[in-house]
C-alpha cells in the first residue's frame, strides 16, 4: 500500500462534510489488488456529511476492483475514476451512485483549472 493511498483514506472523514452533501447513503468496498495473489480491502460507509473507513471486508452495496497502482494514480490526480472503468483498468459492481459519489474525493489532475475561473479572468481584462 502506498503512502499516498494511506493518506487519502485517512483524510476522508475530515473531508466528508464538504463532499457528501447529497442524501445518498451506502457502503462501498474497494478491493485493491497487489498482485495475482494478494488483495487489500477497504470498506467505506458513506452517509450525508460523514464517512467511516475500515480495512475490512463486509456486506457492501457496491464493490470497486482495481490495482493498487491504479488507485495510487487516482489519489494523486494522475488518472480519473470513470476513465479507468471505461478503459477496463477498474471494474465496478453494485450501486453505481456510490461510485459516482466517491470519485468526488479524488483530486483533479495537476495543472487543471476551473474553466469558469479562466472566463472570469478574461472578462476582468476586457476594457
Amino acid at each position: 500500500m502506498t503512502e499516498a493511498t494511506e493518506r487519502f483514506f485517512a483524510s476522508l472523514p475530515a473531508r466528508a462534510p464538504a463532499v457528501l452533501r447529497s442524501p445518498v447513503s451506502g457502503t462501498l468496498q474497494i478491493d485493491l489488488s497487489r498482485d495475482s495473489s494478494r488483495t487489500v480491502h477497504w470498506l467505506v460507509r458513506l452517509r450525508p456529511g460523514a464517512i467511516e473507513v475500515s480495512r475490512n471486508r463486509g456486506p457492501a452495496d457496491a464493490i470497486w476492483y482495481t490495482s493498487e497502482e491504479m488507485f495510487d494514480r487516482l489519489v494523486t490526480g494522475r488518472a480519473q475514476a470513470i476513465s479507468s472503468v471505461l478503459r477496463n483498468e477498474s471494474s465496478f459492481s453494485g450501486d453505481v451512485v456510490l461510485f459516482l459519489l466517491f470519485r468526488k474525493f479524488f483530486p483533479d489532475p495537476p495543472g487543471t483549472h476551473d474553466p469558469r475561473e479562466a472566463a472570469r479572468t478574461q472578462l476582468g481584462r476586457l476594457p
